[in-house]
């Protein structure tokens, strides 16, 4: 169980604001903000690149912290300076030529689709886009059947950010094995709220943020990549920590994923963030996705009984994303004025995710995500908001 009590006082900002904003930034721990300032202040004092010699261990510890939490390797694991960037420069260095195709799905996230289609126009590579089944989720039946011998990628969101939904993703890793197809998941919602295993899930590269459900620092993100693939991935640039200079014309990689790291990074944000994937993995994940699956079913449910609300969140599984909408009311302004009420909630529109948005009518929609420090008591007050809020 988690103590609750203990987590909201560990959330000073909890007694200020009712926030269902966490897939867009979370807020932090006591222990992460202090973390970060303790950087800063040491920074400070004693200067940058010395403060940094001093937090070693703790930069250090980074890694192993992310490699427990994923099931990985520390080596397999690299520090990035937010998730799409993370995503980024792991699809850009895979060797992806003219002809070749990548799957994805339709709830596929803007940067990520924005990636396929200028690789599209730079390279010639052709894109596939997997069917949903009745639920909403990604069909892995019939992605299977999408499968050439021209596929080198499949490429998906786990849990996208226009919705509650959370797409099979242990499933399309058992396709993408059974044809030795590279797998790549966007793990940048669900990292932090529900358990995320990079072995049992079967990726060969996962990328996410800080800021969102592990409730680190904003300018902070992070990438496995598998020690099984690495060698097949050219980064799309280098630096003096991503490679080494060997001779006046040759260079060598580094080993494992800190060829995809940059030599000048955000120190507080890396210690913050590591923090953060310590104070997660002190409560424990398990009872993490438990609580937050239960708070926004809770939610999910309240919403559907309020005339005039409609709920769209698809997916046999789905988690603490839950998006509405209220008869009379654009969500922009439904989120205005909850924030004149100190609630925090934010709005998914068509150019986040034009396949999907675009495809069942809905230009944008109210997206309301929990996580475990908020209360049932919440979730009243913000349905009693809601119900009353009238068009103007």
């Amino acid at each position: 169980m988690i103590d609750i009590d203990k987590v909201r006082a560990d959330t000073p900002a909890c007694e200020q604001v009712l926030h269902f904003n966490n897939a867009g930034a979370s807020l932090m721990p006591r222990q992460v903000y202090e973390a970060v300032k303790g950087v800063l202040d040491l920074e400070n004092g004693v200067g940058g690149y010395e403060a940094e010699r001093r937090l070693a261990d703790d930069l250090q510890a980074f890694y192993s912290e992310f490699a427990a939490l994923l099931n990985a390797r520390p080596d397999e694991i690299a520090f990035v300076e937010n998730a799409t960037r993370a995503w980024d420069m792991a699809f850009y260095a895979l060797p992806l030529q003219s002809g070749d195709r990548v799957i994805t799905h339709g709830s596929e996230y803007a940067s990520n689709f924005l990636a396929f289609l200028h690789q599209a126009k730079r390279r010639g590579i052709e894109i596939d886009i997997a069917p949903s089944d009745e639920s909403g989720q990604l069909d892995v039946a019939a992605l299977e059947t999408l499968i050439r011998p021209a596929t080198k990628l499949i490429a998906i969101t786990h849990v996208p950010t226009q919705g509650g939904l959370v797409n099979p993703a242990a499933a399309v890793g058992q396709v993408a094995k059974k044809h030795n197809i590279l797998y790549l998941l966007d793990a940048c919602q669900s990292v932090g709220q529900l358990e995320v295993d990079v072995k049992a899930i079967g990726c060969d590269i996962l990328s996410g943020t800080g800021r969102k459900f592990l409730r680190g620092p904003r300018g902070t993100g992070f990438l496995y990549v598998s020690n099984a693939i690495v060698e097949k991935l050219d980064p799309p640039f280098i630096d003096l920590l991503s490679a080494n200079w060997t001779t006046n014309d040759q260079y060598e990689l580094a080993a494992g994923a800190k060829r995809f790291e940059n030599w000048e990074s955000y120190v507080g944000g890396r210690v913050g963030l590591m923090t953060a994937v310590r104070y997660a993995r002190s409560i424990g994940i398990a009872v993490i996705e438990q609580r937050v699956s239960s708070l926004a079913a809770t939610l999910r449910d309240a919403l559907c009984g309020e005339a005039g609300v409609s709920v769209h969140d698809l997916g046999r599984t789905k988690c603490g994303i839950v998006t509405f909408q209220k008869q009379g009311l654009e969500p922009q302004s439904i989120a205005e004025r909850l924030r004149a009420q100190q609630i925090n909630v934010s709005v998914s529109g068509v150019p986040y995710a034009r396949l999907d948005l675009g495809e069942r009518g809905l230009s944008s929609l109210v997206r309301a995500s929990v996580h475990y420090f908020n209360t049932e008591k919440e979730i009243e007050r913000f349905v009693e908001i809601v119900s009353s809020l009238i068009p103007t």
